[in-house]
This record gives structure tokens, sequence and C-alpha cells, in this order.
């Protein structure tokens, strides 16, 4: 089969076309011939070395980056019983660990993965895994979003801020939302309430208090978002790299403060994201759509920070 290779951490000239084995599986696992995955900021961070998780992927060989996919069954271990072969699946696989999803056919965890609704596209599946899965997490098992809260919501037209801007207003939560001036219509046509536009507003002087944040960009942005919150409210950070100021002013508030969340595979999560785009009420944008001979062009899409939505590659 055809997978992609990183042949040693660096730039995208190391991620190498290969032919190997078909992946054998395990009593728990099922094959996957891949129709469609996607690309995140972490498969950056790993590549170039950049992530605590590329120091555990150093051990496999061949090393195969990506997590999130979508495609048909055509093998069962033998302890899967929930799955058919032939079954249309999608998820986030093995994550934090080797996803090994750069490949035509990938060796998955059966309790990671959902059917994949009829009504959408293996790509469309493809995008609403890791980033869909973390926008969900962040809610509800990280911070507990409620109806009546007022969340401020970062990043609003990346691939997480997409979702969760969704997932916000399906739970009737009040949005406001962040994002550069020429994102304003698409995000407010999500369904967020109110627009901020960070380059020309500082959010933190004109803001009521809010009840939640969740915040993609880290850095002085957690320090300013702390400002905004209620006492006792809630704030999740994506990204790593806060300090211990920060942790002391979100104590002073008596915050419940997540300063980095790291999202994880499940199928039944899965599941229920399954049945929001099943329903319609979840629906993901492709911005950058590329072949699997151009996974150098998705690459360098993701790097420049500037991603609407999703980028996928399909098979």
């Amino acid at each position: 089969m055809k997978a992609i290779v990183l042949k040693k951490f660096g730039g995208i000239e190391n991620l190498h076309y290969k032919e190997i084995e078909k992946p054998d599986i395990k009593a728990n696992e099922v094959l996957v011939k891949v129709k469609a995955i996607s690309i995140n900021p972490v498969d950056v961070k790993v590549r170039s070395r950049q992530a605590p998780l590329a120091d555990a992927l150093v051990k496999y060989d061949p090393l195969i980056l990506g997590w999130d996919l979508s495609g048909e069954i055509t093998e069962l271990g033998k302890e899967v019983t929930q799955f058919s072969i032939g079954n249309e699946v999608f998820g986030m696989i093995n994550f934090v660990g080797h996803g090994s999803a750069y490949a035509e056919y990938v060796a998955a965890p059966a309790d990671q993965l959902a059917l994949k609704p009829q009504n959408i596209s293996h790509t469309e599946a493809a995008a609403s895994t890791l980033a869909a899965l973390t926008a969900w997490q962040a809610f509800n098992s990280y911070g507990k979003l409620r109806p009546t809260d007022r969340i401020l919501i970062h990043a609003a037209a990346g691939g997480v801020g997409h979702f969760a801007v969704q997932l916000a207003k399906h739970a009737g939560a009040y949005v406001i939302a962040t994002g550069s001036a020429t994102n304003k219509d698409f995000v407010l046509g999500l369904g967020a309430d109110e627009y901020i536009d960070y380059k020309t507003m500082d959010f933190e002087e004109i803001l009521q208090p809010v009840d939640f944040v969740l915040d993609a960009i880290g850095g002085i942005n957690f320090q300013k978002s702390v400002q905004v919150l209620k006492s006792f409210g809630t704030i999740v950070a994506l990204p790593s790299g806060h300090t211990k100021k920060d942790e002391l002013k979100a104590q002073e508030k008596k915050l419940h403060a997540c300063y980095f969340m790291s999202v994880y595979s499940c199928g039944q999560d899965m599941s229920y994201i399954a049945s929001l785009l099943e329903n319609g009420i979840l629906k993901p944008h492709i911005s950058h759509m590329f072949e699997f001979d151009e996974i150098a062009k998705a690459h360098m899409q993701i790097e420049t920070g500037h991603t609407v939505g999703k980028i996928v590659v399909k098979f």
C-alpha cells in the first residue's frame, strides 16, 4: 500500500511517499481503507518536532503521521462486534500516539470509530474528527458549558473554533467570537451572537463579564481572557505555555481553569458528533482540499496559521 513516511523530523521535504505492507490488525481493531484524512496543526508540530508527542514517536519505523480519517472497513478483528465489513466509519485514532493515518490502509481500534452518517461525504467526515472532538470535549469533559452561559470563543473561524461556535449555540449558550474582520460574516453565519475583530478592538476592554472562555491562542491572550471572566467561571486553553502568574490570576478569581487541553480518542464521543452531523446541527467547513500526492501543500497551508475551517486530503 502507499503511505507517507516521515524519514526524520524537520521540514516538508522529509515527508516521503513509499510502498509498505498493509498493517496487521489486533483482535480489537479493524482495517480501514482510507478515503480521506484531515490535517491539523499538531501534524506540523510533530513533523518539525515542536510537540512533546514527537519524542514518543521516535521509536516507530516507519513513522507515519496523521490521526483523522474516514473510510471503509475491509477486515475485522476477532473481538469486534459493533461493525461489519463494508461499514463506512470515521474517527480520530490513537491520539495521543501513533495514528498512522497518512496511508491507504490503517489499523484502527474499533472503539475509537463511529459509523459515518450517510448524508455526509468522506471528506466532510474526516474534517469532523480531531477538531470537532476538541470542541466537544472542551465543553463536556474539561469544562461544563451550560445553556445560560455567555461564552467567549477565540479564533472562532479556525478548525476547532468553527465547530465550537456551532456546539455552543446548540447547547443554548450566548456566543461571543473573536477573529479577523475578513471572517466576520462566516462566523456570524455559524450562529455567533457577537463578533470582535481582534485587530481593531481589545476584547478585554469592551466585554461584559463572561462565564466561559475557549482559548485557542494562549500567551497574553490567556491573561486577557481571565480579566473578562466572572468569578468561578471556566477557561479552557488549547495550547500549552501558561506561566505561574497565569495560574495565580486564575486562582484569584476562583476560576475552573484547564491550562492545556489534550483531546483524546473516543468512539462514544465520535458517535455523538455523528448524530449532530446527520441531523444537520453540525457542519464542517472545508476551505482547502488536496490530493494524496499534495501532502506538502496541505502542510504549508496549515503552517500559515490562517486557515478558515478545515484542510482535507482525499484519496
